[in-house]
C-alpha cells in the first residue's frame, strides 16, 4: 500500500468533460484523489454527494477533487448529471491507475473471491506526495473527514 511522503503515481485519464486530466496538471496544488468501485451505486453516490455538498470548502482551500474507477466516461457522465456531482470523474478502464494506486485487486466478500476496487482516499500535497492514504473508507460522511484531515495538513481551522 501506499503511506504518507510516497511520490503519487503519476497518471492522465478522460474525464467527463472530454478532456485529459493528468496528475501532472496540478502540480503546486493540492488535490484529492479519490477512487471508488461503481457508479450510481449506493455507497459510491453517498460518497460522490458528500465531496458535492461540501466542495466551495475545498475550492475555497484552492483544492480540487478527482474520483476514478473503472466504469466508462458515458457511465460517469451520467452518474454526474444524475447526482449533480461537482467532482471531476476520470475513468481508468485499463485499471492501470487503480493498480498504481493499489486499490484493484483480489476482495473477497460473503465468502466468494473476486477482482475489485477498494474504496480508497488520497490527498496528495504541492509537490505531488501523498500526504494522507485512506484504505478502505466508509462512504458516508467521507468528503468532511477528508476536508478535516486536509484542514489539519494545511494548518486551518
Amino acid at each position: 500500500m501506499l503511506k504518507k511522503g510516497d511520490i503519487a503515481p503519476q497518471f492522465s485519464l478522460d474525464s467527463v468533460s472530454g478532456n485529459k486530466v493528468a496528475l501532472s496538471d496540478y502540480l503546486g496544488k493540492w488535490v484529492i484523489v479519490y477512487f471508488y468501485p461503481k457508479d450510481g451505486t449506493p455507497g459510491c453516490t453517498v460518497q460522490a454527494v458528500s465531496f458535492t455538498d461540501i466542495y466551495p470548502e475545498f475550492q475555497a482551500l484552492g483544492v480540487d477533487i478527482l474520483g476514478i474507477n473503472s466504469d466508462n466516461i458515458e457511465s460517469h457522465q451520467k452518474f454526474a448529471a444524475k447526482h449533480k456531482l461537482q467532482v471531476t470523474l476520470l475513468s481508468d478502464t485499463e485499471k492501470t491507475t487503480l493498480s498504481a494506486y493499489k486499490v484493484w485487486g483480489e476482495k473477497t466478500f460473503l465468502g466468494k473471491v473476486y477482482e475489485g476496487l477498494t474504496r480508497s482516499t488520497f490527498i496528495i500535497n504541492p509537490e505531488g506526495l501523498i500526504d494522507e492514504a485512506m484504505y478502505n473508507v466508509k462512504a458516508k460522511d467521507h468528503g468532511t473527514r477528508v476536508l478535516r484531515i486536509l484542514k489539519q495538513s494545511l494548518g486551518v481551522k
